[in-house]
This record gives C-alpha cells, structure tokens and sequence, in this order.
C-alpha cells in the first residue's frame, strides 16, 4: 500500500516557499499609529543562508558560489522535501518562524517594538500562508513550537505536548505571555495561547497517568480523558459547593474551546467570527490558567 503523503507537501507550492524565504512582502508595520518601516516578511534567506539551514537539518549542500547556483525558492524546496521525507517538517517550520531568526531583521528596535512586530509578522504570514491553502481546504496551525496542516473546521491532533515537564513555572510563564498579548491588543494571539496552555497540561497529566491522549485534539475529550483517569467527576459525597465550582470549570472549558472556534488567531474572519473586548480576553486567560493551575495540582495530589 503507497504510504500517504504528507500534507507539509502543500507548503512545496512556489508561492508559499517564496513567502516562507523572505522575498514577499505585505506592506510595512504600523506601530503606536506611525509606519515603522519593519517589513511585513520573513526573514530574507539568502543562498548560502539557505544551504547552511540545509546541512544543520542533515541535507548536504553546497553553493554554487561560481555557477551553477538554484534560485533560493528551491534550495528551500530541496530542504523541505527533505525534512518531510524525515519527519523533520515541523523542527524547520519552527526554525524558520523562531524569534532567533529575527534578529537582523529587528535589530536596533526597542524590547516592545520587536516583541510586538515578531508576533505581528508571524501572525501575518501565517495567516497569508493560510490564504494559498484555503481553497484546497487546509490550514497551518501553530501549537507552542509546533506545526500542524489540518483540514479547515477539523480538530487539531494532539498526539503530544511539546513541553516534557509542565509546573507552575510554566503555566505562569505562558499565562504572562498571554496577558502581555492582551495589553498589546492581540486578543487573537491570548486566547489561542490559552487554549494553547489547557491542552499541554492536559496531555502532560493524561501521560503521567501512562496513557496516550485523545488523538482528535478535542478539547473537550481530553478533557474527559483527565476526569475519567483521576476521578474527577462530580460527587454526591462532596459538599455541593465544590461540586458547583467543578460545573463552573466545565463551563469555562466549554466557553475557551468554542471562543477559539470563533475567535482566536487560528481562524480568518468569518460570519461566525466574534469580536472581543479586552476584560473578556483577560477572563478567559485567567480563567485558563486556574483551570490548568487546578489540573495540575490534582495530578500532583494523586501521585503522592
């Protein structure tokens, strides 16, 4: 039987490859009402850039510095072929889209100007990337530091959290990051980094447990996969107060997946589009992070 392609084979398209290596632009940055000048691009891959990402990623090149050279569309088609034919598809996306790639790009620029600009171009890309993918149905998602193509209106597979060890440290860390997007008006960006974080703590918790999580990626059936592996539900032997509390969890719950499906950054506009407001951006990320926060301690609990 042919094994199935893989859908990072969509991103092979000359359109996506010459957005993802830095020779199309959207136009310049706005920041604080004023054009900053930043470009709205990936980072400008030259040649020889290119074949130095290809040898770290174990494809040997070399550039043809008398002749003999590819144009820098296809030295990236040669690298990408050869991370999916690996299973290194994702570790490139990851790569090319990390902060660490932006230096020269937003080099003499303030801490919160790159900060924001960084998460601006991302969003941007992306969604433009999304853009060549929509009409054959599909979407790339970002999840942490991974990369997912996934059919438009389906679940995101969770197979894994990238994060090995989840603690406070981090559920705070990325709470913050969440917040600071919200302070800097990316409602978007907050809430999907707090669907973002329920998901890891809930599939670092269902793994402590031995188990492997819901491959549908659903929120919600993960979710019940915690319950159900640290016998979480509801009991006529708990004072009704905490019984209350725990409906109130499920609710919250119910109410962070179904904003991300309308709401978050991981969608472009549509009629089921809402918009949000800043104190609701910042209810649902600390409404996520107690959730997450409250997960983790009854895992901890049940391992003592």
């Amino acid at each position: 039987m042919p094994q199935e392609k893989s859908k990072f084979e969509l991103l092979r398209e000359k359109s996506i490859l010459s957005i993802l290596d830095g020779d199309v632009d959207f136009g310049t940055l706005e920041v604080n009402g004023t054009d900053s000048g930043i470009k709205i691009s990936m980072p400008y891959l030259s040649g020889p850039t290119l074949c130095d990402i290809s040898n770290k990623f174990g494809l040997p090149v070399t550039y043809g510095w008398n002749g003999g050279a590819q144009s820098r569309w296809a030295y990236l088609d040669d690298l990408l072929a050869h991370c999916i034919q690996n299973k290194r598809e994702s570790d490139l996306l990851a790569f090319l889209f990390s902060k660490g790639q932006f230096v020269d790009k937003l080099r003499g620029q303030t801490p919160e100007v790159i900060e924001y600009a960084y998460a601006q171009i991302v969003n941007v890309v992306i969604n433009q990337i999304n853009g060549a993918l929509y009409f054959g149905g599909n979407e790339l998602i970002r999840i942490g530091k991974e990369f997912v193509i996934r059919k438009l209106g389906a679940t995101i597979s969770v197979a894994a959290p990238s994060v090995k060890t989840i603690d406070r440290s981090y559920i705070t860390d990325l709470s913050e990051r969440a917040m600071k997007d919200v302070i800097d008006g990316n409602y978007d960006s907050a809430i999907t980094k707090a669907r973002t974080l329920l998901e890891e703590v809930f599939c670092y918790v269902i793994e402590k447990k031995g188990e492997d999580p819901s491959e549908s990626g659903d929120i919600g059936k993960l979710y019940n996969q915690v319950k159900k592996l640290y016998n979480m539900n509801q009991s006529k032997d708990l004072d009704k107060r905490i019984n209350g509390l725990l409906s109130g969890l499920e609710k919250i719950l119910s109410a962070i997946a179904e904003m991300r499906n309308k709401g978050s950054d991981s969608h472009g506009v549509g009629a089921k589009r809402i918009n949000i407001a800043e104190h609701h951006a910042r209810l649902f990320v600390n409404s996520a992070m107690t959730m997450a926060d409250f997960v983790l301690a009854v895992s901890e609990k049940t391992s003592r």
